[in-house]
């Protein structure tokens, strides 16, 4: 049965008229166009997603079902009819559920490093990515192809601070980037975590955080107070005093700045501003950054 077309469907099939699968479409670019069978095109070991909302697939299969795939995939060749693709996991996905047998797709050159590094950014850009998938597709970038995080920051339009922090988020245990993925931990809780001293201490108060509904706020507040234990103390003893509003915006801003935890205290006659260094080497970039910029 000939499925229904849209006016667009239509007119990528009047561009791509050649849809035999052993045949392509040489483009401008030096890539090729071809109409590929799915069972010849493998998972992206690079996707930064991995988690893919079940109604929103569903919903995608059955718009392809009725006006087929409108944009085509990105492959690269990865063998004797194998194909390893780039861009479109979810349209790859989508179009199994949907029962085709084939995909229109994009066919790149096989050694393109900096189109593979491209690929992932732009996945970055059009992605619903959790946070911890980001944090992922992030390191990834750095580890595979070079890049440094300023690098990263500009290509991504976020600043330096913001890639750092998110980076982060890969230092909590693995049961609570999870809970992140899974989207009953929120970012900010996940960033706050990060202040207590163990993973267990983590482990624990993100189980409550999700047991009791505690706000991103009020986590920070627990963490401030070193009370990231679920179980009561034994003794009633007066805490330290929680920040002001003062106090934890400009903790936040050099946080940010410095790429590590900043506490500032502010007294009626004097105030305290403590920087944390993790190593040498970590002092001395905290030094660079004091020697050479001005806050």
């Amino acid at each position: 049965m000939a499925t229904k077309q849209s006016g667009l469907g239509r007119g990528l099939g009047d561009l791509f008229a050649r849809t035999d699968e052993d045949q392509s479409t040489p483009l401008q670019d030096g890539s090729t166009f071809a109409e590929l069978p799915l069972e010849q095109i493998v998972p992206n070991p690079q996707q930064p997603r991995t988690i893919f909302d079940e109604d929103d697939l569903a919903e995608l299969a059955a718009s392809i079902g009725e006006f087929g795939v409108l944009q085509p995939v990105v492959v690269r060749k990865a063998g004797r009819n194998s194909y390893e693709l780039i861009m479109g996991e979810r349209r790859l996905r989508a179009s199994k559920l949907a029962g085709r047998a084939t995909i229109p797709a994009i066919v790149r050159g096989t050694e393109d490093t900096a189109l593979l590094r491209d690929a992932l950014l732009e996945n970055l850009h059009r992605a619903d990515l959790n946070a911890i998938e980001e944090a992922q597709a992030y390191d990834q970038l750095l580890r595979d192809f070079g890049c440094t995080k300023e690098d990263l920051a500009n290509k991504i339009h976020r600043s330096r601070p913001q890639v750092s922090n998110t980076l982060r988020l890969l230092n909590l245990p693995e049961r609570v980037q999870m809970k992140v993925a899974a989207g009953v931990l929120s970012a900010g809780h996940a960033r706050a975590l990060l202040g207590l001293p163990d993973a267990e201490s983590q482990e624990r108060l993100a189980e409550r955080i999700i047991a009791e509904g505690i706000s991103v706020r009020s986590t920070e507040e627990i963490v401030a107070l070193g009370r990231g234990r679920t179980e009561p103390r034994s003794s009633v003893s007066r805490g330290p005093r929680l920040p002001n509003e003062r106090e934890r915006d400009l903790s936040t801003h050099l946080s940010d700045h410095f790429d590590t935890r900043v506490k500032v205290n502010i007294g009626r006659n004097k105030g305290k501003i403590t920087i944390e260094f993790a190593s040498g080497d970590d002092l001395e970039r905290i030094m660079a950054i004091l020697d050479g910029t001005t806050i």
